[in-house]
């Protein structure tokens, strides 16, 4: 086999993976060995080695010990709607990070008081070591981990009042747009960046992925005339979910 300037396990990598993605290596089949590899891609030890090593980083395969490698199921990407900064009156945690009509989820939640990193008192606006509420959250769909959440709100803003709990309170398990009116806080725009990282251990240990899977990122934060009220990462297993945006023209 000729494998011109591409190296040579790139190459091996990207015949198997097309085997595994046009079927003709389904999921639970066990991929070649490491010694089938050689012989049949004419390639050495180390080629082969790292070729499956690409294929397991991609997630398309997995190690089971003591019986091989085998080719993993590939979920069908399900779509999470996102469609601006108010999805409703009284709308719940959920309801705020999946738009979709119909669709119906729970989540955990759990907040505590701490001192704002830098990367989050930029955000926010605020000074490194400032008071901020951090609260974390799991949400499920239908018993399945689809997403997590980690969100900051200045103890500036709710501090001694009724809403600086997210999840306890009045309007404890609403969204953030009525939480805040309940404050004379008006909630009037938000910003979303999408990006992509591999996951963490424990997020993909929460998410239910395997090491080396890449996630998706949303770095969202809620103004209110230009203040910074509250920011989040929701975190998405990207081979799962689709992110999917619907935006009024105006």
């Amino acid at each position: 086999m000729t494998f011109g300037e591409q190296p040579a396990y790139l190459r091996v990598a990207s015949d198997l993976r097309e085997k595994i993605v046009n079927g003709a290596l389904p999921p639970h089949t066990r991929l070649p060995s490491q010694a089938r590899i050689r012989e049949e891609y004419g390639v050495s030890d180390t080629v082969a080695l790292e070729a499956r090593k690409v294929l397991m980083a991609e997630g398309l395969v997995e190690g089971r010990s003591g019986s091989g490698t085998y080719v993993r199921e590939r979920p069908v990407p399900r779509r999470i709607a996102r469609s601006g900064y108010r999805p409703g009156a009284g709308a719940n945690p959920f309801r705020q990070e999946q738009t979709a009509e119909g669709v119906r989820g729970t989540w955990e939640s759990r907040s505590e008081q701490e001192g704002a990193s830098p990367e989050v008192a930029e955000r926010l606006g605020i000074e490194p070591g400032d008071r901020v509420m951090r609260t974390r959250y799991l949400f499920r769909d239908a018993g399945e981990p689809m997403m997590l959440s980690t969100s900051w709100e200045p103890l500036a803003v709710t501090g001694r009042t009724p809403v600086m709990l997210p999840e306890e309170g009045p309007l404890g398990g609403c969204g953030v747009v009525d939480r805040m009116a309940a404050i004379d806080v008006v909630v009037d725009n938000v910003a979303e960046e999408v990006g992509a990282r591999p996951g963490l251990a424990e997020e993909l240990l929460a998410l239910g992925g395997v090491p080396g899977h890449v996630v998706i990122v949303i770095g969202r934060t809620y103004y209110a005339s230009g203040r910074a009220v509250e920011t989040a990462d929701v975190v998405v297993p990207a081979d799962r979910y689709r992110i999917a945006y619907h935006l009024p023209v105006r």
